[in-house]
């Protein structure tokens, strides 16, 4: 008879941060998820159960500086990485091997994990991320199409499509007062600890899915094409009708692939 499941929510103390996370139990294959940086680990509400339900045990956390994460000067230098509170996460629940997943501002942290450990990754999934690698990596293109002003853009314009914004009045509210309750005034941004370019991603030898959305402004898939063409095992895959929080637009499309590539696995 399969474990019962024994879903935890809890702070870990970790070196500069009270990390909360939310671990559903069981003893399937871990999933870590890692969210962007205008949502907070509830942003994988609508992905979780789906990944519960194919067996596998789902974790979820608040980064440094996020949601209910609290960072702590007098434990650890400030304001740390993303990747280091991660693998601090890891350690206390005494994980050996994970699978990965990063969107948006979480593709970033997801590299620079698998840089980082890529001896702990069972598998890594990129979606909608320009991976905090520098735009003079991808040339002219981001020239040619990045908008005028849009980073001071309102945040549903820059990460939600316009079909969802139209069409979808009450999953925007929810998205939006997530949203509201995500970076805290004055938290600093992460740095990542290794440089991430595209040279340093065809040194990753990790079984990679990376996600793009047909109407992402924020990412354009050809972003994650090029990133695609410089890892050494990648498959790349385009949901449609989605902006760049495709993962919440677009919650079936984004969990058949998720579950379909783990399960290659």
């Amino acid at each position: 008879m399969a474990e019962a499941a024994k879903a935890v929510e809890a702070h870990a103390d970790l070196p500069g941060v009270r990390l909360w996370y939310r671990d559903t139990g069981g003893s399937g294959a871990p999933v870590i998820l890692m969210h962007a940086n205008t949502g907070n680990s509830d942003s994988w509400g609508p992905n979780i159960p789906a990944l519960v339900g194919a067996g596998y045990r789902a974790i979820a956390f608040d980064r440094r500086g996020w949601g209910r994460s609290v960072a702590q000067p007098e434990s650890g230098p400030q304001p740390g990485t993303i990747a280091d509170d991660l693998h601090g996460l890891v350690d206390h629940l005494r994980l050996v091997t994970f699978h990965l997943v990063g969107i948006a501002g979480g593709g970033y942290a997801a590299y620079d994990y698998a840089i980082g450990h890529p001896e702990r990754l069972r598998s890594l999934v990129v979606a909608a991320s320009g991976g905090g690698i520098p735009e003079s990596d991808y040339a002219r293109e981001y020239g040619r199409v990045r908008l005028p002003g849009f980073p001071d853009w309102p945040a549903q314009f820059r990460e939600v499509s316009l079909d969802y914004l139209a069409t979808n009045p009450t999953g925007l509210q929810a998205w939006l007062e997530i949203h509201g309750r995500s970076r805290q005034p004055g938290a600093p941004a992460q740095p990542t600890r290794n440089s991430i370019t595209l040279k340093r991603l065809e040194t990753l030898r990790i079984r990679t899915l990376l996600i793009a959305a047909d109407n992402d402004l924020t990412t354009p898939p050809y972003v994650m094409r090029m990133q695609a063409g410089h890892l050494p095992d990648a498959r790349f895959l385009l949901i449609p009708d989605a902006g760049h929080s495709v993962n919440w637009e677009q919650p079936a499309a984004f969990n058949d692939a998720l579950l379909e590539f783990l399960g290659r696995g």
